[in-house]
């Protein structure tokens, strides 16, 4: 399956939005990668078992699934989950890119690519597929835009900085 949306983050016609720098944006990315439970209430057990200037390592418990990623990042620009597959779970790839079409806006561009199908099956009248990879896209969307609320909130409160 292969999901890809945009959130925009800084929005010139939108003067209810507090713009955020796109240094900021990544702080709170590399943030949600090293503490995701910060991030989401359910994620506990969160282990890092290696680490270098571009990538880490981690673990972490999500509910009964346990899960295990390699990241790595450009440096302000791109963050690449990849999460192994294992008894529970098929793994799959999350891509997380800042764009800055100009000085004024900021977008987040999420890109997931997993093994689960995208439609159903040719010659196949089972649509429960269909169904799910729908339901797993939306899943995904209300995350990401949890995601930007999270790193709106850390802005609001100092962390990230200016």
């Amino acid at each position: 399956m292969h999901f890809e949306h945009l959130v925009q983050i800084n929005d010139p016609l939108n003067p209810l939005l507090t713009p955020l720098s796109a240094q900021q944006v990544w702080q709170a990315l590399l943030w949600r990668a090293e503490k995701p439970q910060d991030f989401q209430d359910d994620v506990s057990e969160v282990k890092i078992h290696e680490r270098g200037d571009d990538y880490m390592v981690r673990s972490f418990r999500l509910g009964n699934l346990h899960v295990r990623d390699n990241i790595e990042w450009d440096e302000g620009r791109t963050i690449h989950f990849h999460t192994q597959p294992n008894d529970e779970h098929y793994g799959g790839i999350l891509t997380i890119a800042i764009e800055t079409p100009d000085e004024a806006q900021l977008f987040v561009r999420f890109t997931y690519n997993t093994p689960l199908a995208d439609t159903v099956a040719a010659g196949s009248d089972d649509a429960s597929d269909a169904y799910f990879s729908s339901y797993v896209k939306s899943a995904y969307h209300e995350a990401d835009i949890d995601t930007v609320r999270r790193i709106r909130e850390l802005a609001a409160q100092g962390s990230l900085g200016h």
